[in-house]
């Protein structure tokens, strides 16, 4: 017997101290919104936000700061990851690192409550341009 045919990931859990404070910073810095159809999750469960499509979920619990053993990574265009560096300079200040992988480039932050973040690009020519070597 095989394993299923995934569709796509669903959501990704993650812990935060101030629901109320993640959902506003998701909303502000990703562009996530709540998801209304399953808002009534949240009453002793998650607040799911996602993007515009759905195709980007995360459940948000509001749990104790753990360690993070993950790093949430999110994949964009050439032309989304430079608007959202520009992005990123306005509503985090800044606070974010850029890494050259060669066959991607990405970029590194946090949330409020230290869940770590990339995102990153396969596009590099559309970022850097084709004299990259």
């Amino acid at each position: 017997m095989n394993p299923p045919d995934f569709e796509s990931f669903d959501h990704v859990h993650v812990h935060v101290h101030d629901r109320v404070a993640a959902e506003v910073w998701y909303q502000r810095v990703l562009g996530l919104e709540r998801n209304k159809d399953l808002e009534f999750w949240a009453t002793d469960g998650p607040l799911m936000v996602q993007n515009s499509t759905g195709s980007v979920r995360l459940a948000l619990f509001q749990r104790p700061p753990k360690p993070h053993h993950v790093t949430i990574a999110l994949r964009v265009s050439a032309a989304a990851y430079l608007r959202l560096k520009e992005h990123l300079q306005l509503v985090i200040e800044g606070q974010f690192e850029e890494q050259d992988h060669d066959a991607a480039l990405s970029v590194y932050f946090s949330d409020p409550d230290g869940n770590p973040f990339e995102i990153t690009t396969y596009e590099v020519n559309g970022v850097k341009g084709p004299a990259r070597r």
